[in-house]
């Protein structure tokens, strides 16, 4: 599926509020169906998953306290008739150990998030037999 570059946002997520919420928040403000996802910052008491293929769920891991958001990296689409935030982490601690998972959600001390848009047919999750919501399409 092609794409073609639509607007570039560069934004902070205001200490306090969820990682997550506050880029789907941003995209339903901006009308930002497809796009890319990468950002920076410290999150608090992040949750990350790590999807078990035989359970068909995520096995949650809940970190408390403060990690560096060395890196995120995903994607915006649509699920549920409305903008989903995909996105994975890289977070390190005080020691300089790495976790990384799927973020399933984690409160912002500093979040600078990029988006670039995506212009072409929506990418539209659905649930599947394995256990995910994925993007309907064939290569």
């Amino acid at each position: 599926m092609g794409f073609s570059k639509g607007r570039v946002f560069l934004f902070r997520i205001p200490e306090g509020k969820e990682f997550l919420s506050a880029v789907v928040e941003f995209a339903k403000k901006h009308n930002v169906v497809i796009g890319t996802i990468s950002a920076i910052g410290t999150l608090k008491n992040p949750k990350i998953g790590y999807f078990e293929e035989e359970k068909k769920q995520y096995k949650v891991i809940e970190l408390k306290g403060i990690y560096e958001l060395v890196s995120a990296l995903g994607n915006i689409s649509i699920k549920d008739d409305e903008p989903f935030a995909h996105v994975h982490v890289s977070l390190g601690d005080k020691e300089g150990k790495m976790f990384g998972g799927h973020l399933i959600e984690g409160e912002v001390f500093v979040a600078e998030v990029y988006i670039e848009e995506l212009l072409g047919e929506p990418l539209i999750r659905k649930p599947q037999e394995n256990g995910l919501a994925l993007w309907d399409v064939e290569e």
